[in-house]
């Protein structure tokens, strides 16, 4: 079975963990990579291995969570990062709805933290 990165899934966890944080903020909170690299990752380009390792440590997850083609335990991906995912990969919604959407998504998983404990 041929195995590739999923850039879709990549940018996604990038784009919902940075929220309204900027590029540069952000790369230099992760560290070692530029602001424009980080753009072009969140615009589905792949990145280098060592640039795509910093990424996977800064969101907290494994390398295999967006490898295609591997067994992944659904464990790997919250709820949240699921929804997040479908949102900002579909074609048919605009980018500010999207957003909206989103920011919605995250306000209900806080509510639902918050009611939980």
């Amino acid at each position: 079975m041929e195995s590739t990165l999923n850039s879709e899934l990549l940018a996604s966890m990038l784009k919902s963990k940075r929220g309204k944080m900027g590029l540069r903020d952000t790369a230099t909170e992760i560290g070692g990579i530029s602001s424009a690299t980080l753009s072009r990752v969140e615009q589905g380009n792949l990145p280098d291995v060592e640039t795509f390792i910093r990424l996977c440590n800064w969101l907290g997850v494994s390398t295999e969570t967006f490898i295609t083609g591997e067994k992944i335990e659904a464990a790997d991906i919250s709820e949240k990062e699921k929804i997040v995912f479908q949102l900002r990969s579909s074609r048919e919604l605009d980018t500010d709805t999207i957003n909206a959407m989103v920011h919605m998504v995250d306000m209900a998983f806080t509510k639902s933290k918050r009611n939980a404990q």
